[in-house]
């Protein structure tokens, strides 16, 4: 009788450990998922660059330091709500022709500008104009 009852307890840890193995895998593979589908939004934002307000948009002053980190910008912008996220426009800045150009001063921005409009334009590659055409 004593064997009946080992060969019982192997068979139910078995079961355990195979239920356990189970419920792993099934969390690995929604950690893929997750992962997946952040790459892609994270991506998608880098590639797809979208104005804040694309028709007239809102003019708003932005200053940018002497010193200041292009996630300092991204981050000075993303609160003025010029961009999205801080994060996707380090990595536009990055990926653009304007890398490491971000100049100090202050700036006039809309709300209807791409990232990398506004990328030129802090760059000092293109200058920003009123509403009447004029360049300021």
């Amino acid at each position: 009788m004593g064997s009946l009852s080992n060969r019982e307890d192997r068979g139910t840890s078995e079961l355990a450990g195979s239920v356990l193995r189970i419920l792993l895998y099934i969390c690995i593979i929604f950690l893929v998922i997750w992962i997946a589908r952040t790459s892609y939004r994270f991506g998608y934002e880098i590639f797809n660059q979208q104005a804040m307000s694309p028709d007239d948009g809102q003019e708003v002053t932005v200053v940018v330091k002497e010193g200041d980190s292009v996630y300092q910008v991204g981050k000075t912008l993303e609160k003025r709500g010029l961009i999205d996220d801080a994060k996707v426009f380090v990595v536009q800045e990055k990926l653009s022709k304007y890398r490491g150009q971000i100049k100090a001063g202050t700036y006039i921005l809309s709300t209807a500008y791409t990232p990398d409009r506004m990328l030129a334009i802090l760059s000092g590659a293109e200058e920003e104009t009123d509403e009447g055409g004029t360049v300021s």
